[in-house]
């Protein structure tokens, strides 16, 4: 995580989530039979429909946890019942908060891997990417086909085990801004670029839809672990980033607490 992290210990109820700041949780996907199945209770109908709907058992598995997850954060936030926090979905599919419930929360979430990744704010779009980094990948075949003509241009400079580490960084960029945006695939990933050369600002360079876009956004990276990189997109530049661990093994307290 970012050197300023912090682990929430949630014990006070002190917890709070200021209007100019983004709050970025971390978990992982190690939780007991009993915890999980308290996280599943606390779904609606739909979600665990949805999870259920996963071949793979860790996909269901991840899908339980992130959504349990984000409906503690929120409730507690709300200072609602986790359970009782109504969802729906906007044109292009991202969930939202129904409105009347106390705050204007804007949230994202992002899994990869043993990861999960939840970035909530206050009334200011928000989005969030993470990729466990694969060197089996045919990135250059991915990049001709997502990436735009200056990205693949200067993906071409690179070699060795950082060029995969520059590829997934340049994707988590882009997808945290679309997510940010909320727009699905309906503006293409080759529309405009972002940084991401080792050491760079991450920052749009370009937004060829758009040319004013590229102002009204500030993207961070998160640092995770060699393995994994994630970023964070969101509306204007006045906010401040707090990360923080949620350890798999408090869930049972904080469940108890809201």
């Amino acid at each position: 995580m970012d050197p300023g992290s912090r682990i929430w210990d949630g014990s006070n109820g002190d917890y709070a989530l200021p209007e100019n700041e983004v709050h970025v949780w971390r978990t992982g996907l190690d939780i007991d039979p009993v915890g999980l199945a308290k996280l599943r209770g606390i779904l609606s109908p739909d979600e665990r429909e949805r999870s259920n709907r996963f071949h793979f058992e860790a996909d269901r598995r991840r899908s339980v946890i992130g959504r349990g997850y984000l409906r503690l954060l929120l409730g507690k936030i709300l200072d609602l019942p986790a359970d009782g926090l109504r969802f729906d979905r906007d044109e292009f599919g991202k969930p939202r908060l129904i409105p009347s419930q106390r705050l204007p929360l804007q949230f994202n979430l992002s899994h990869s891997g043993d990861l999960i990744l939840i970035a909530i704010t206050i009334d200011r779009a928000v989005g969030i990417d993470v990729e466990k980094i694969r060197t089996d990948l045919d990135v250059d075949g991915v990049a001709a086909r997502f990436f735009s003509a200056n990205e693949r241009e200067t993906l071409a400079l690179l070699a060795g085990p950082g060029r995969y580490e520059a590829f997934f960084t340049c994707w988590t960029r882009k997808e945290a801004y679309l997510k940010a945006r909320g727009v699905g695939l309906s503006l293409a990933l080759y529309q405009f670029d972002v940084s991401f050369l080792p050491d760079e600002e991450p920052r749009l360079l370009a937004t060829r839809h758009d040319p004013a876009e590229a102002r009204r956004w500030r993207l961070r990276a998160l640092g995770l672990s060699p393995d994994y990189v994630a970023a964070l997109a969101a509306q204007g530049a006045d906010w401040k980033l707090k990360c923080w661990d949620w350890p798999p093994g408090r869930l049972m307290k904080d469940m108890h607490q809201n």
